[in-house]
Order: structure tokens, then C-alpha cells, then sequence
């Protein structure tokens, strides 16, 4: 019998998804594709850039929870970008600003300082996808 070969180390240093519209139960099945194909390249930090995102709901939640989950399994980081002032209530109602490091617009407060947001700024190279219509 062999021994289960270790999988391979992160072959993308960033991947950028960019939400254009909304984040909810009716994009899920296409948005969680997306991401599929996404983690299938083993990044070291994924960002979602919801500077575009007009709408998150529960559903939505969840698939930054479980993509983060994914992540942190491989030792890997999911950063949110640029939430609007509603979203970012949303986000702290359901407390993933304590779970997910944000990433904020220049001007605003940075509510980073976690290792994940050190190695986030250590990543170099970056691909962008966009989701929505």
C-alpha cells in the first residue's frame, strides 16, 4: 500500500474575484462555480472585491464562509475588499468582520493586523475574475 502523496503547494500567489452586482441565493449556483474553478489553481490568497456589491444575503455569507474554510484548510487566506457602508454592516451583523480580514479603500480605517493581513500584502501576482451580469 502506498501513503497518500502530500498535494501540491499554492501554484497561484493571489486570485482577485471582483462581486458586480449582488451575492445572494439567486447567483449562488454560478458564483459557487466560480469559485470551484478558482481554488482549483490552490491560491495563497483569494480577495473579493465587493466595492461593486449592492446586495449580500445569507446565502452569500455562507459561500465566504465555506470558501474560507476551504482556504484555511490548505493554509491559505480570503480577504474582503471595499465593502459598502450597508454591506459592511451586514458583514459585521453576522460577525465575519471578526472572521475574514477587510481590506479598505484608501481614506478609510483599515481594520487589519492579523498575520493573514501580513501574508496578504506579502502575495505578489494576481488574476481577476468577475462575477455578475
Amino acid at each position: 500500500m502506498t501513503a497518500p502523496q502530500p498535494e501540491p503547494e499554492c501554484r497561484v500567489p493571489m486570485v482577485e474575484v471582483c462581486i458586480t452586482e449582488e451575492l445572494d441565493l439567486a447567483c449562488l449556483a454560478e458564483t459557487g462555480v466560480v469559485f470551484d474553478q478558482l481554488l482549483s489553481l490552490r491560491p495563497e490568497h483569494v480577495v473579493v472585491d465587493l466595492s461593486g456589491c449592492r446586495h449580500i444575503d445569507a446565502a452569500g455569507i455562507g459561500l465566504l464562509l465555506d470558501v474560507h474554510r476551504r482556504l484555511t484548510r490548505r493554509r491559505a487566506v480570503l480577504s474582503v475588499r471595499d465593502p459598502n457602508p450597508r454591506i459592511r454592516r451586514i458583514l459585521q451583523t453576522a460577525r465575519l468582520d471578526e472572521v475574514l480580514p477587510l481590506i479598505l479603500a484608501p481614506g478609510r480605517p483599515v481594520a487589519l493586523g492579523s498575520a493573514a493581513s501580513r501574508k496578504a500584502s506579502a502575495a505578489r501576482g494576481r488574476a481577476s475574475v468577475t462575477v455578475g451580469p
